[in-house]
């Protein structure tokens, strides 16, 4: 399906405002409640609209720590890169976890409340996830800005 320049801005708003209801959105994109419901609806429907979350504040939930976790792997083979990333997807402190290219096989994002936290989470199932060859954990010192907004 292709999208046009109002579901664009529904995108748009959506990203930044998920909970707006439909009539303050249909405000807000020029467009009438029952179109823009419509519109709202497809976008769900085609999967363009993944889901509607809660973004938490870190510090708030006592997970104030970002850790960027470089993994380099023993091998390239698929059951290898299969088995990885089954198991990490399975750890509940990771949040993102991506494929790279460069020295890397994966970087991981990690929250901990701590460093001892980060510790016990890099002892308890980082060292156990299969086929790592190599960790290099990288602490952020601050955020400087956040967000999960996508140009569209």
């Amino acid at each position: 399906m292709d999208i046009d320049q109002h579901d664009r801005q529904i995108l748009t708003v959506l990203q930044r405002e998920g909970r707006l209801s439909n009539a303050a959105l249909a405000e807000r994109v020029n467009l009438s409640a029952s179109a823009t419901h419509r519109r709202v609806q497809r976008l769900e429907a085609d999967g363009y609209i993944r889901a509607y979350v809660a973004m938490l504040d870190a510090r708030k939930v006592d997970l104030p720590t970002t850790v960027f976790v470089e993994i380099k792997l023993q091998a390239q083979a698929d059951e290898v890169l299969d088995a990885f990333e089954k198991a990490v997807a399975r750890v509940p402190d990771v949040l993102e976890c991506h494929l790279m290219a460069g020295t890397a096989d994966y970087i991981l994002k990690v929250v901990a409340a701590d460093t001892d936290d980060f510790a016990r989470i890099h002892r308890q199932y980082l060292t156990r996830l299969p086929g790592v060859a190599q960790m290099q954990s990288s602490f952020a010192l601050r955020t400087v800005f956040k967000t999960t907004a996508l140009p569209v």
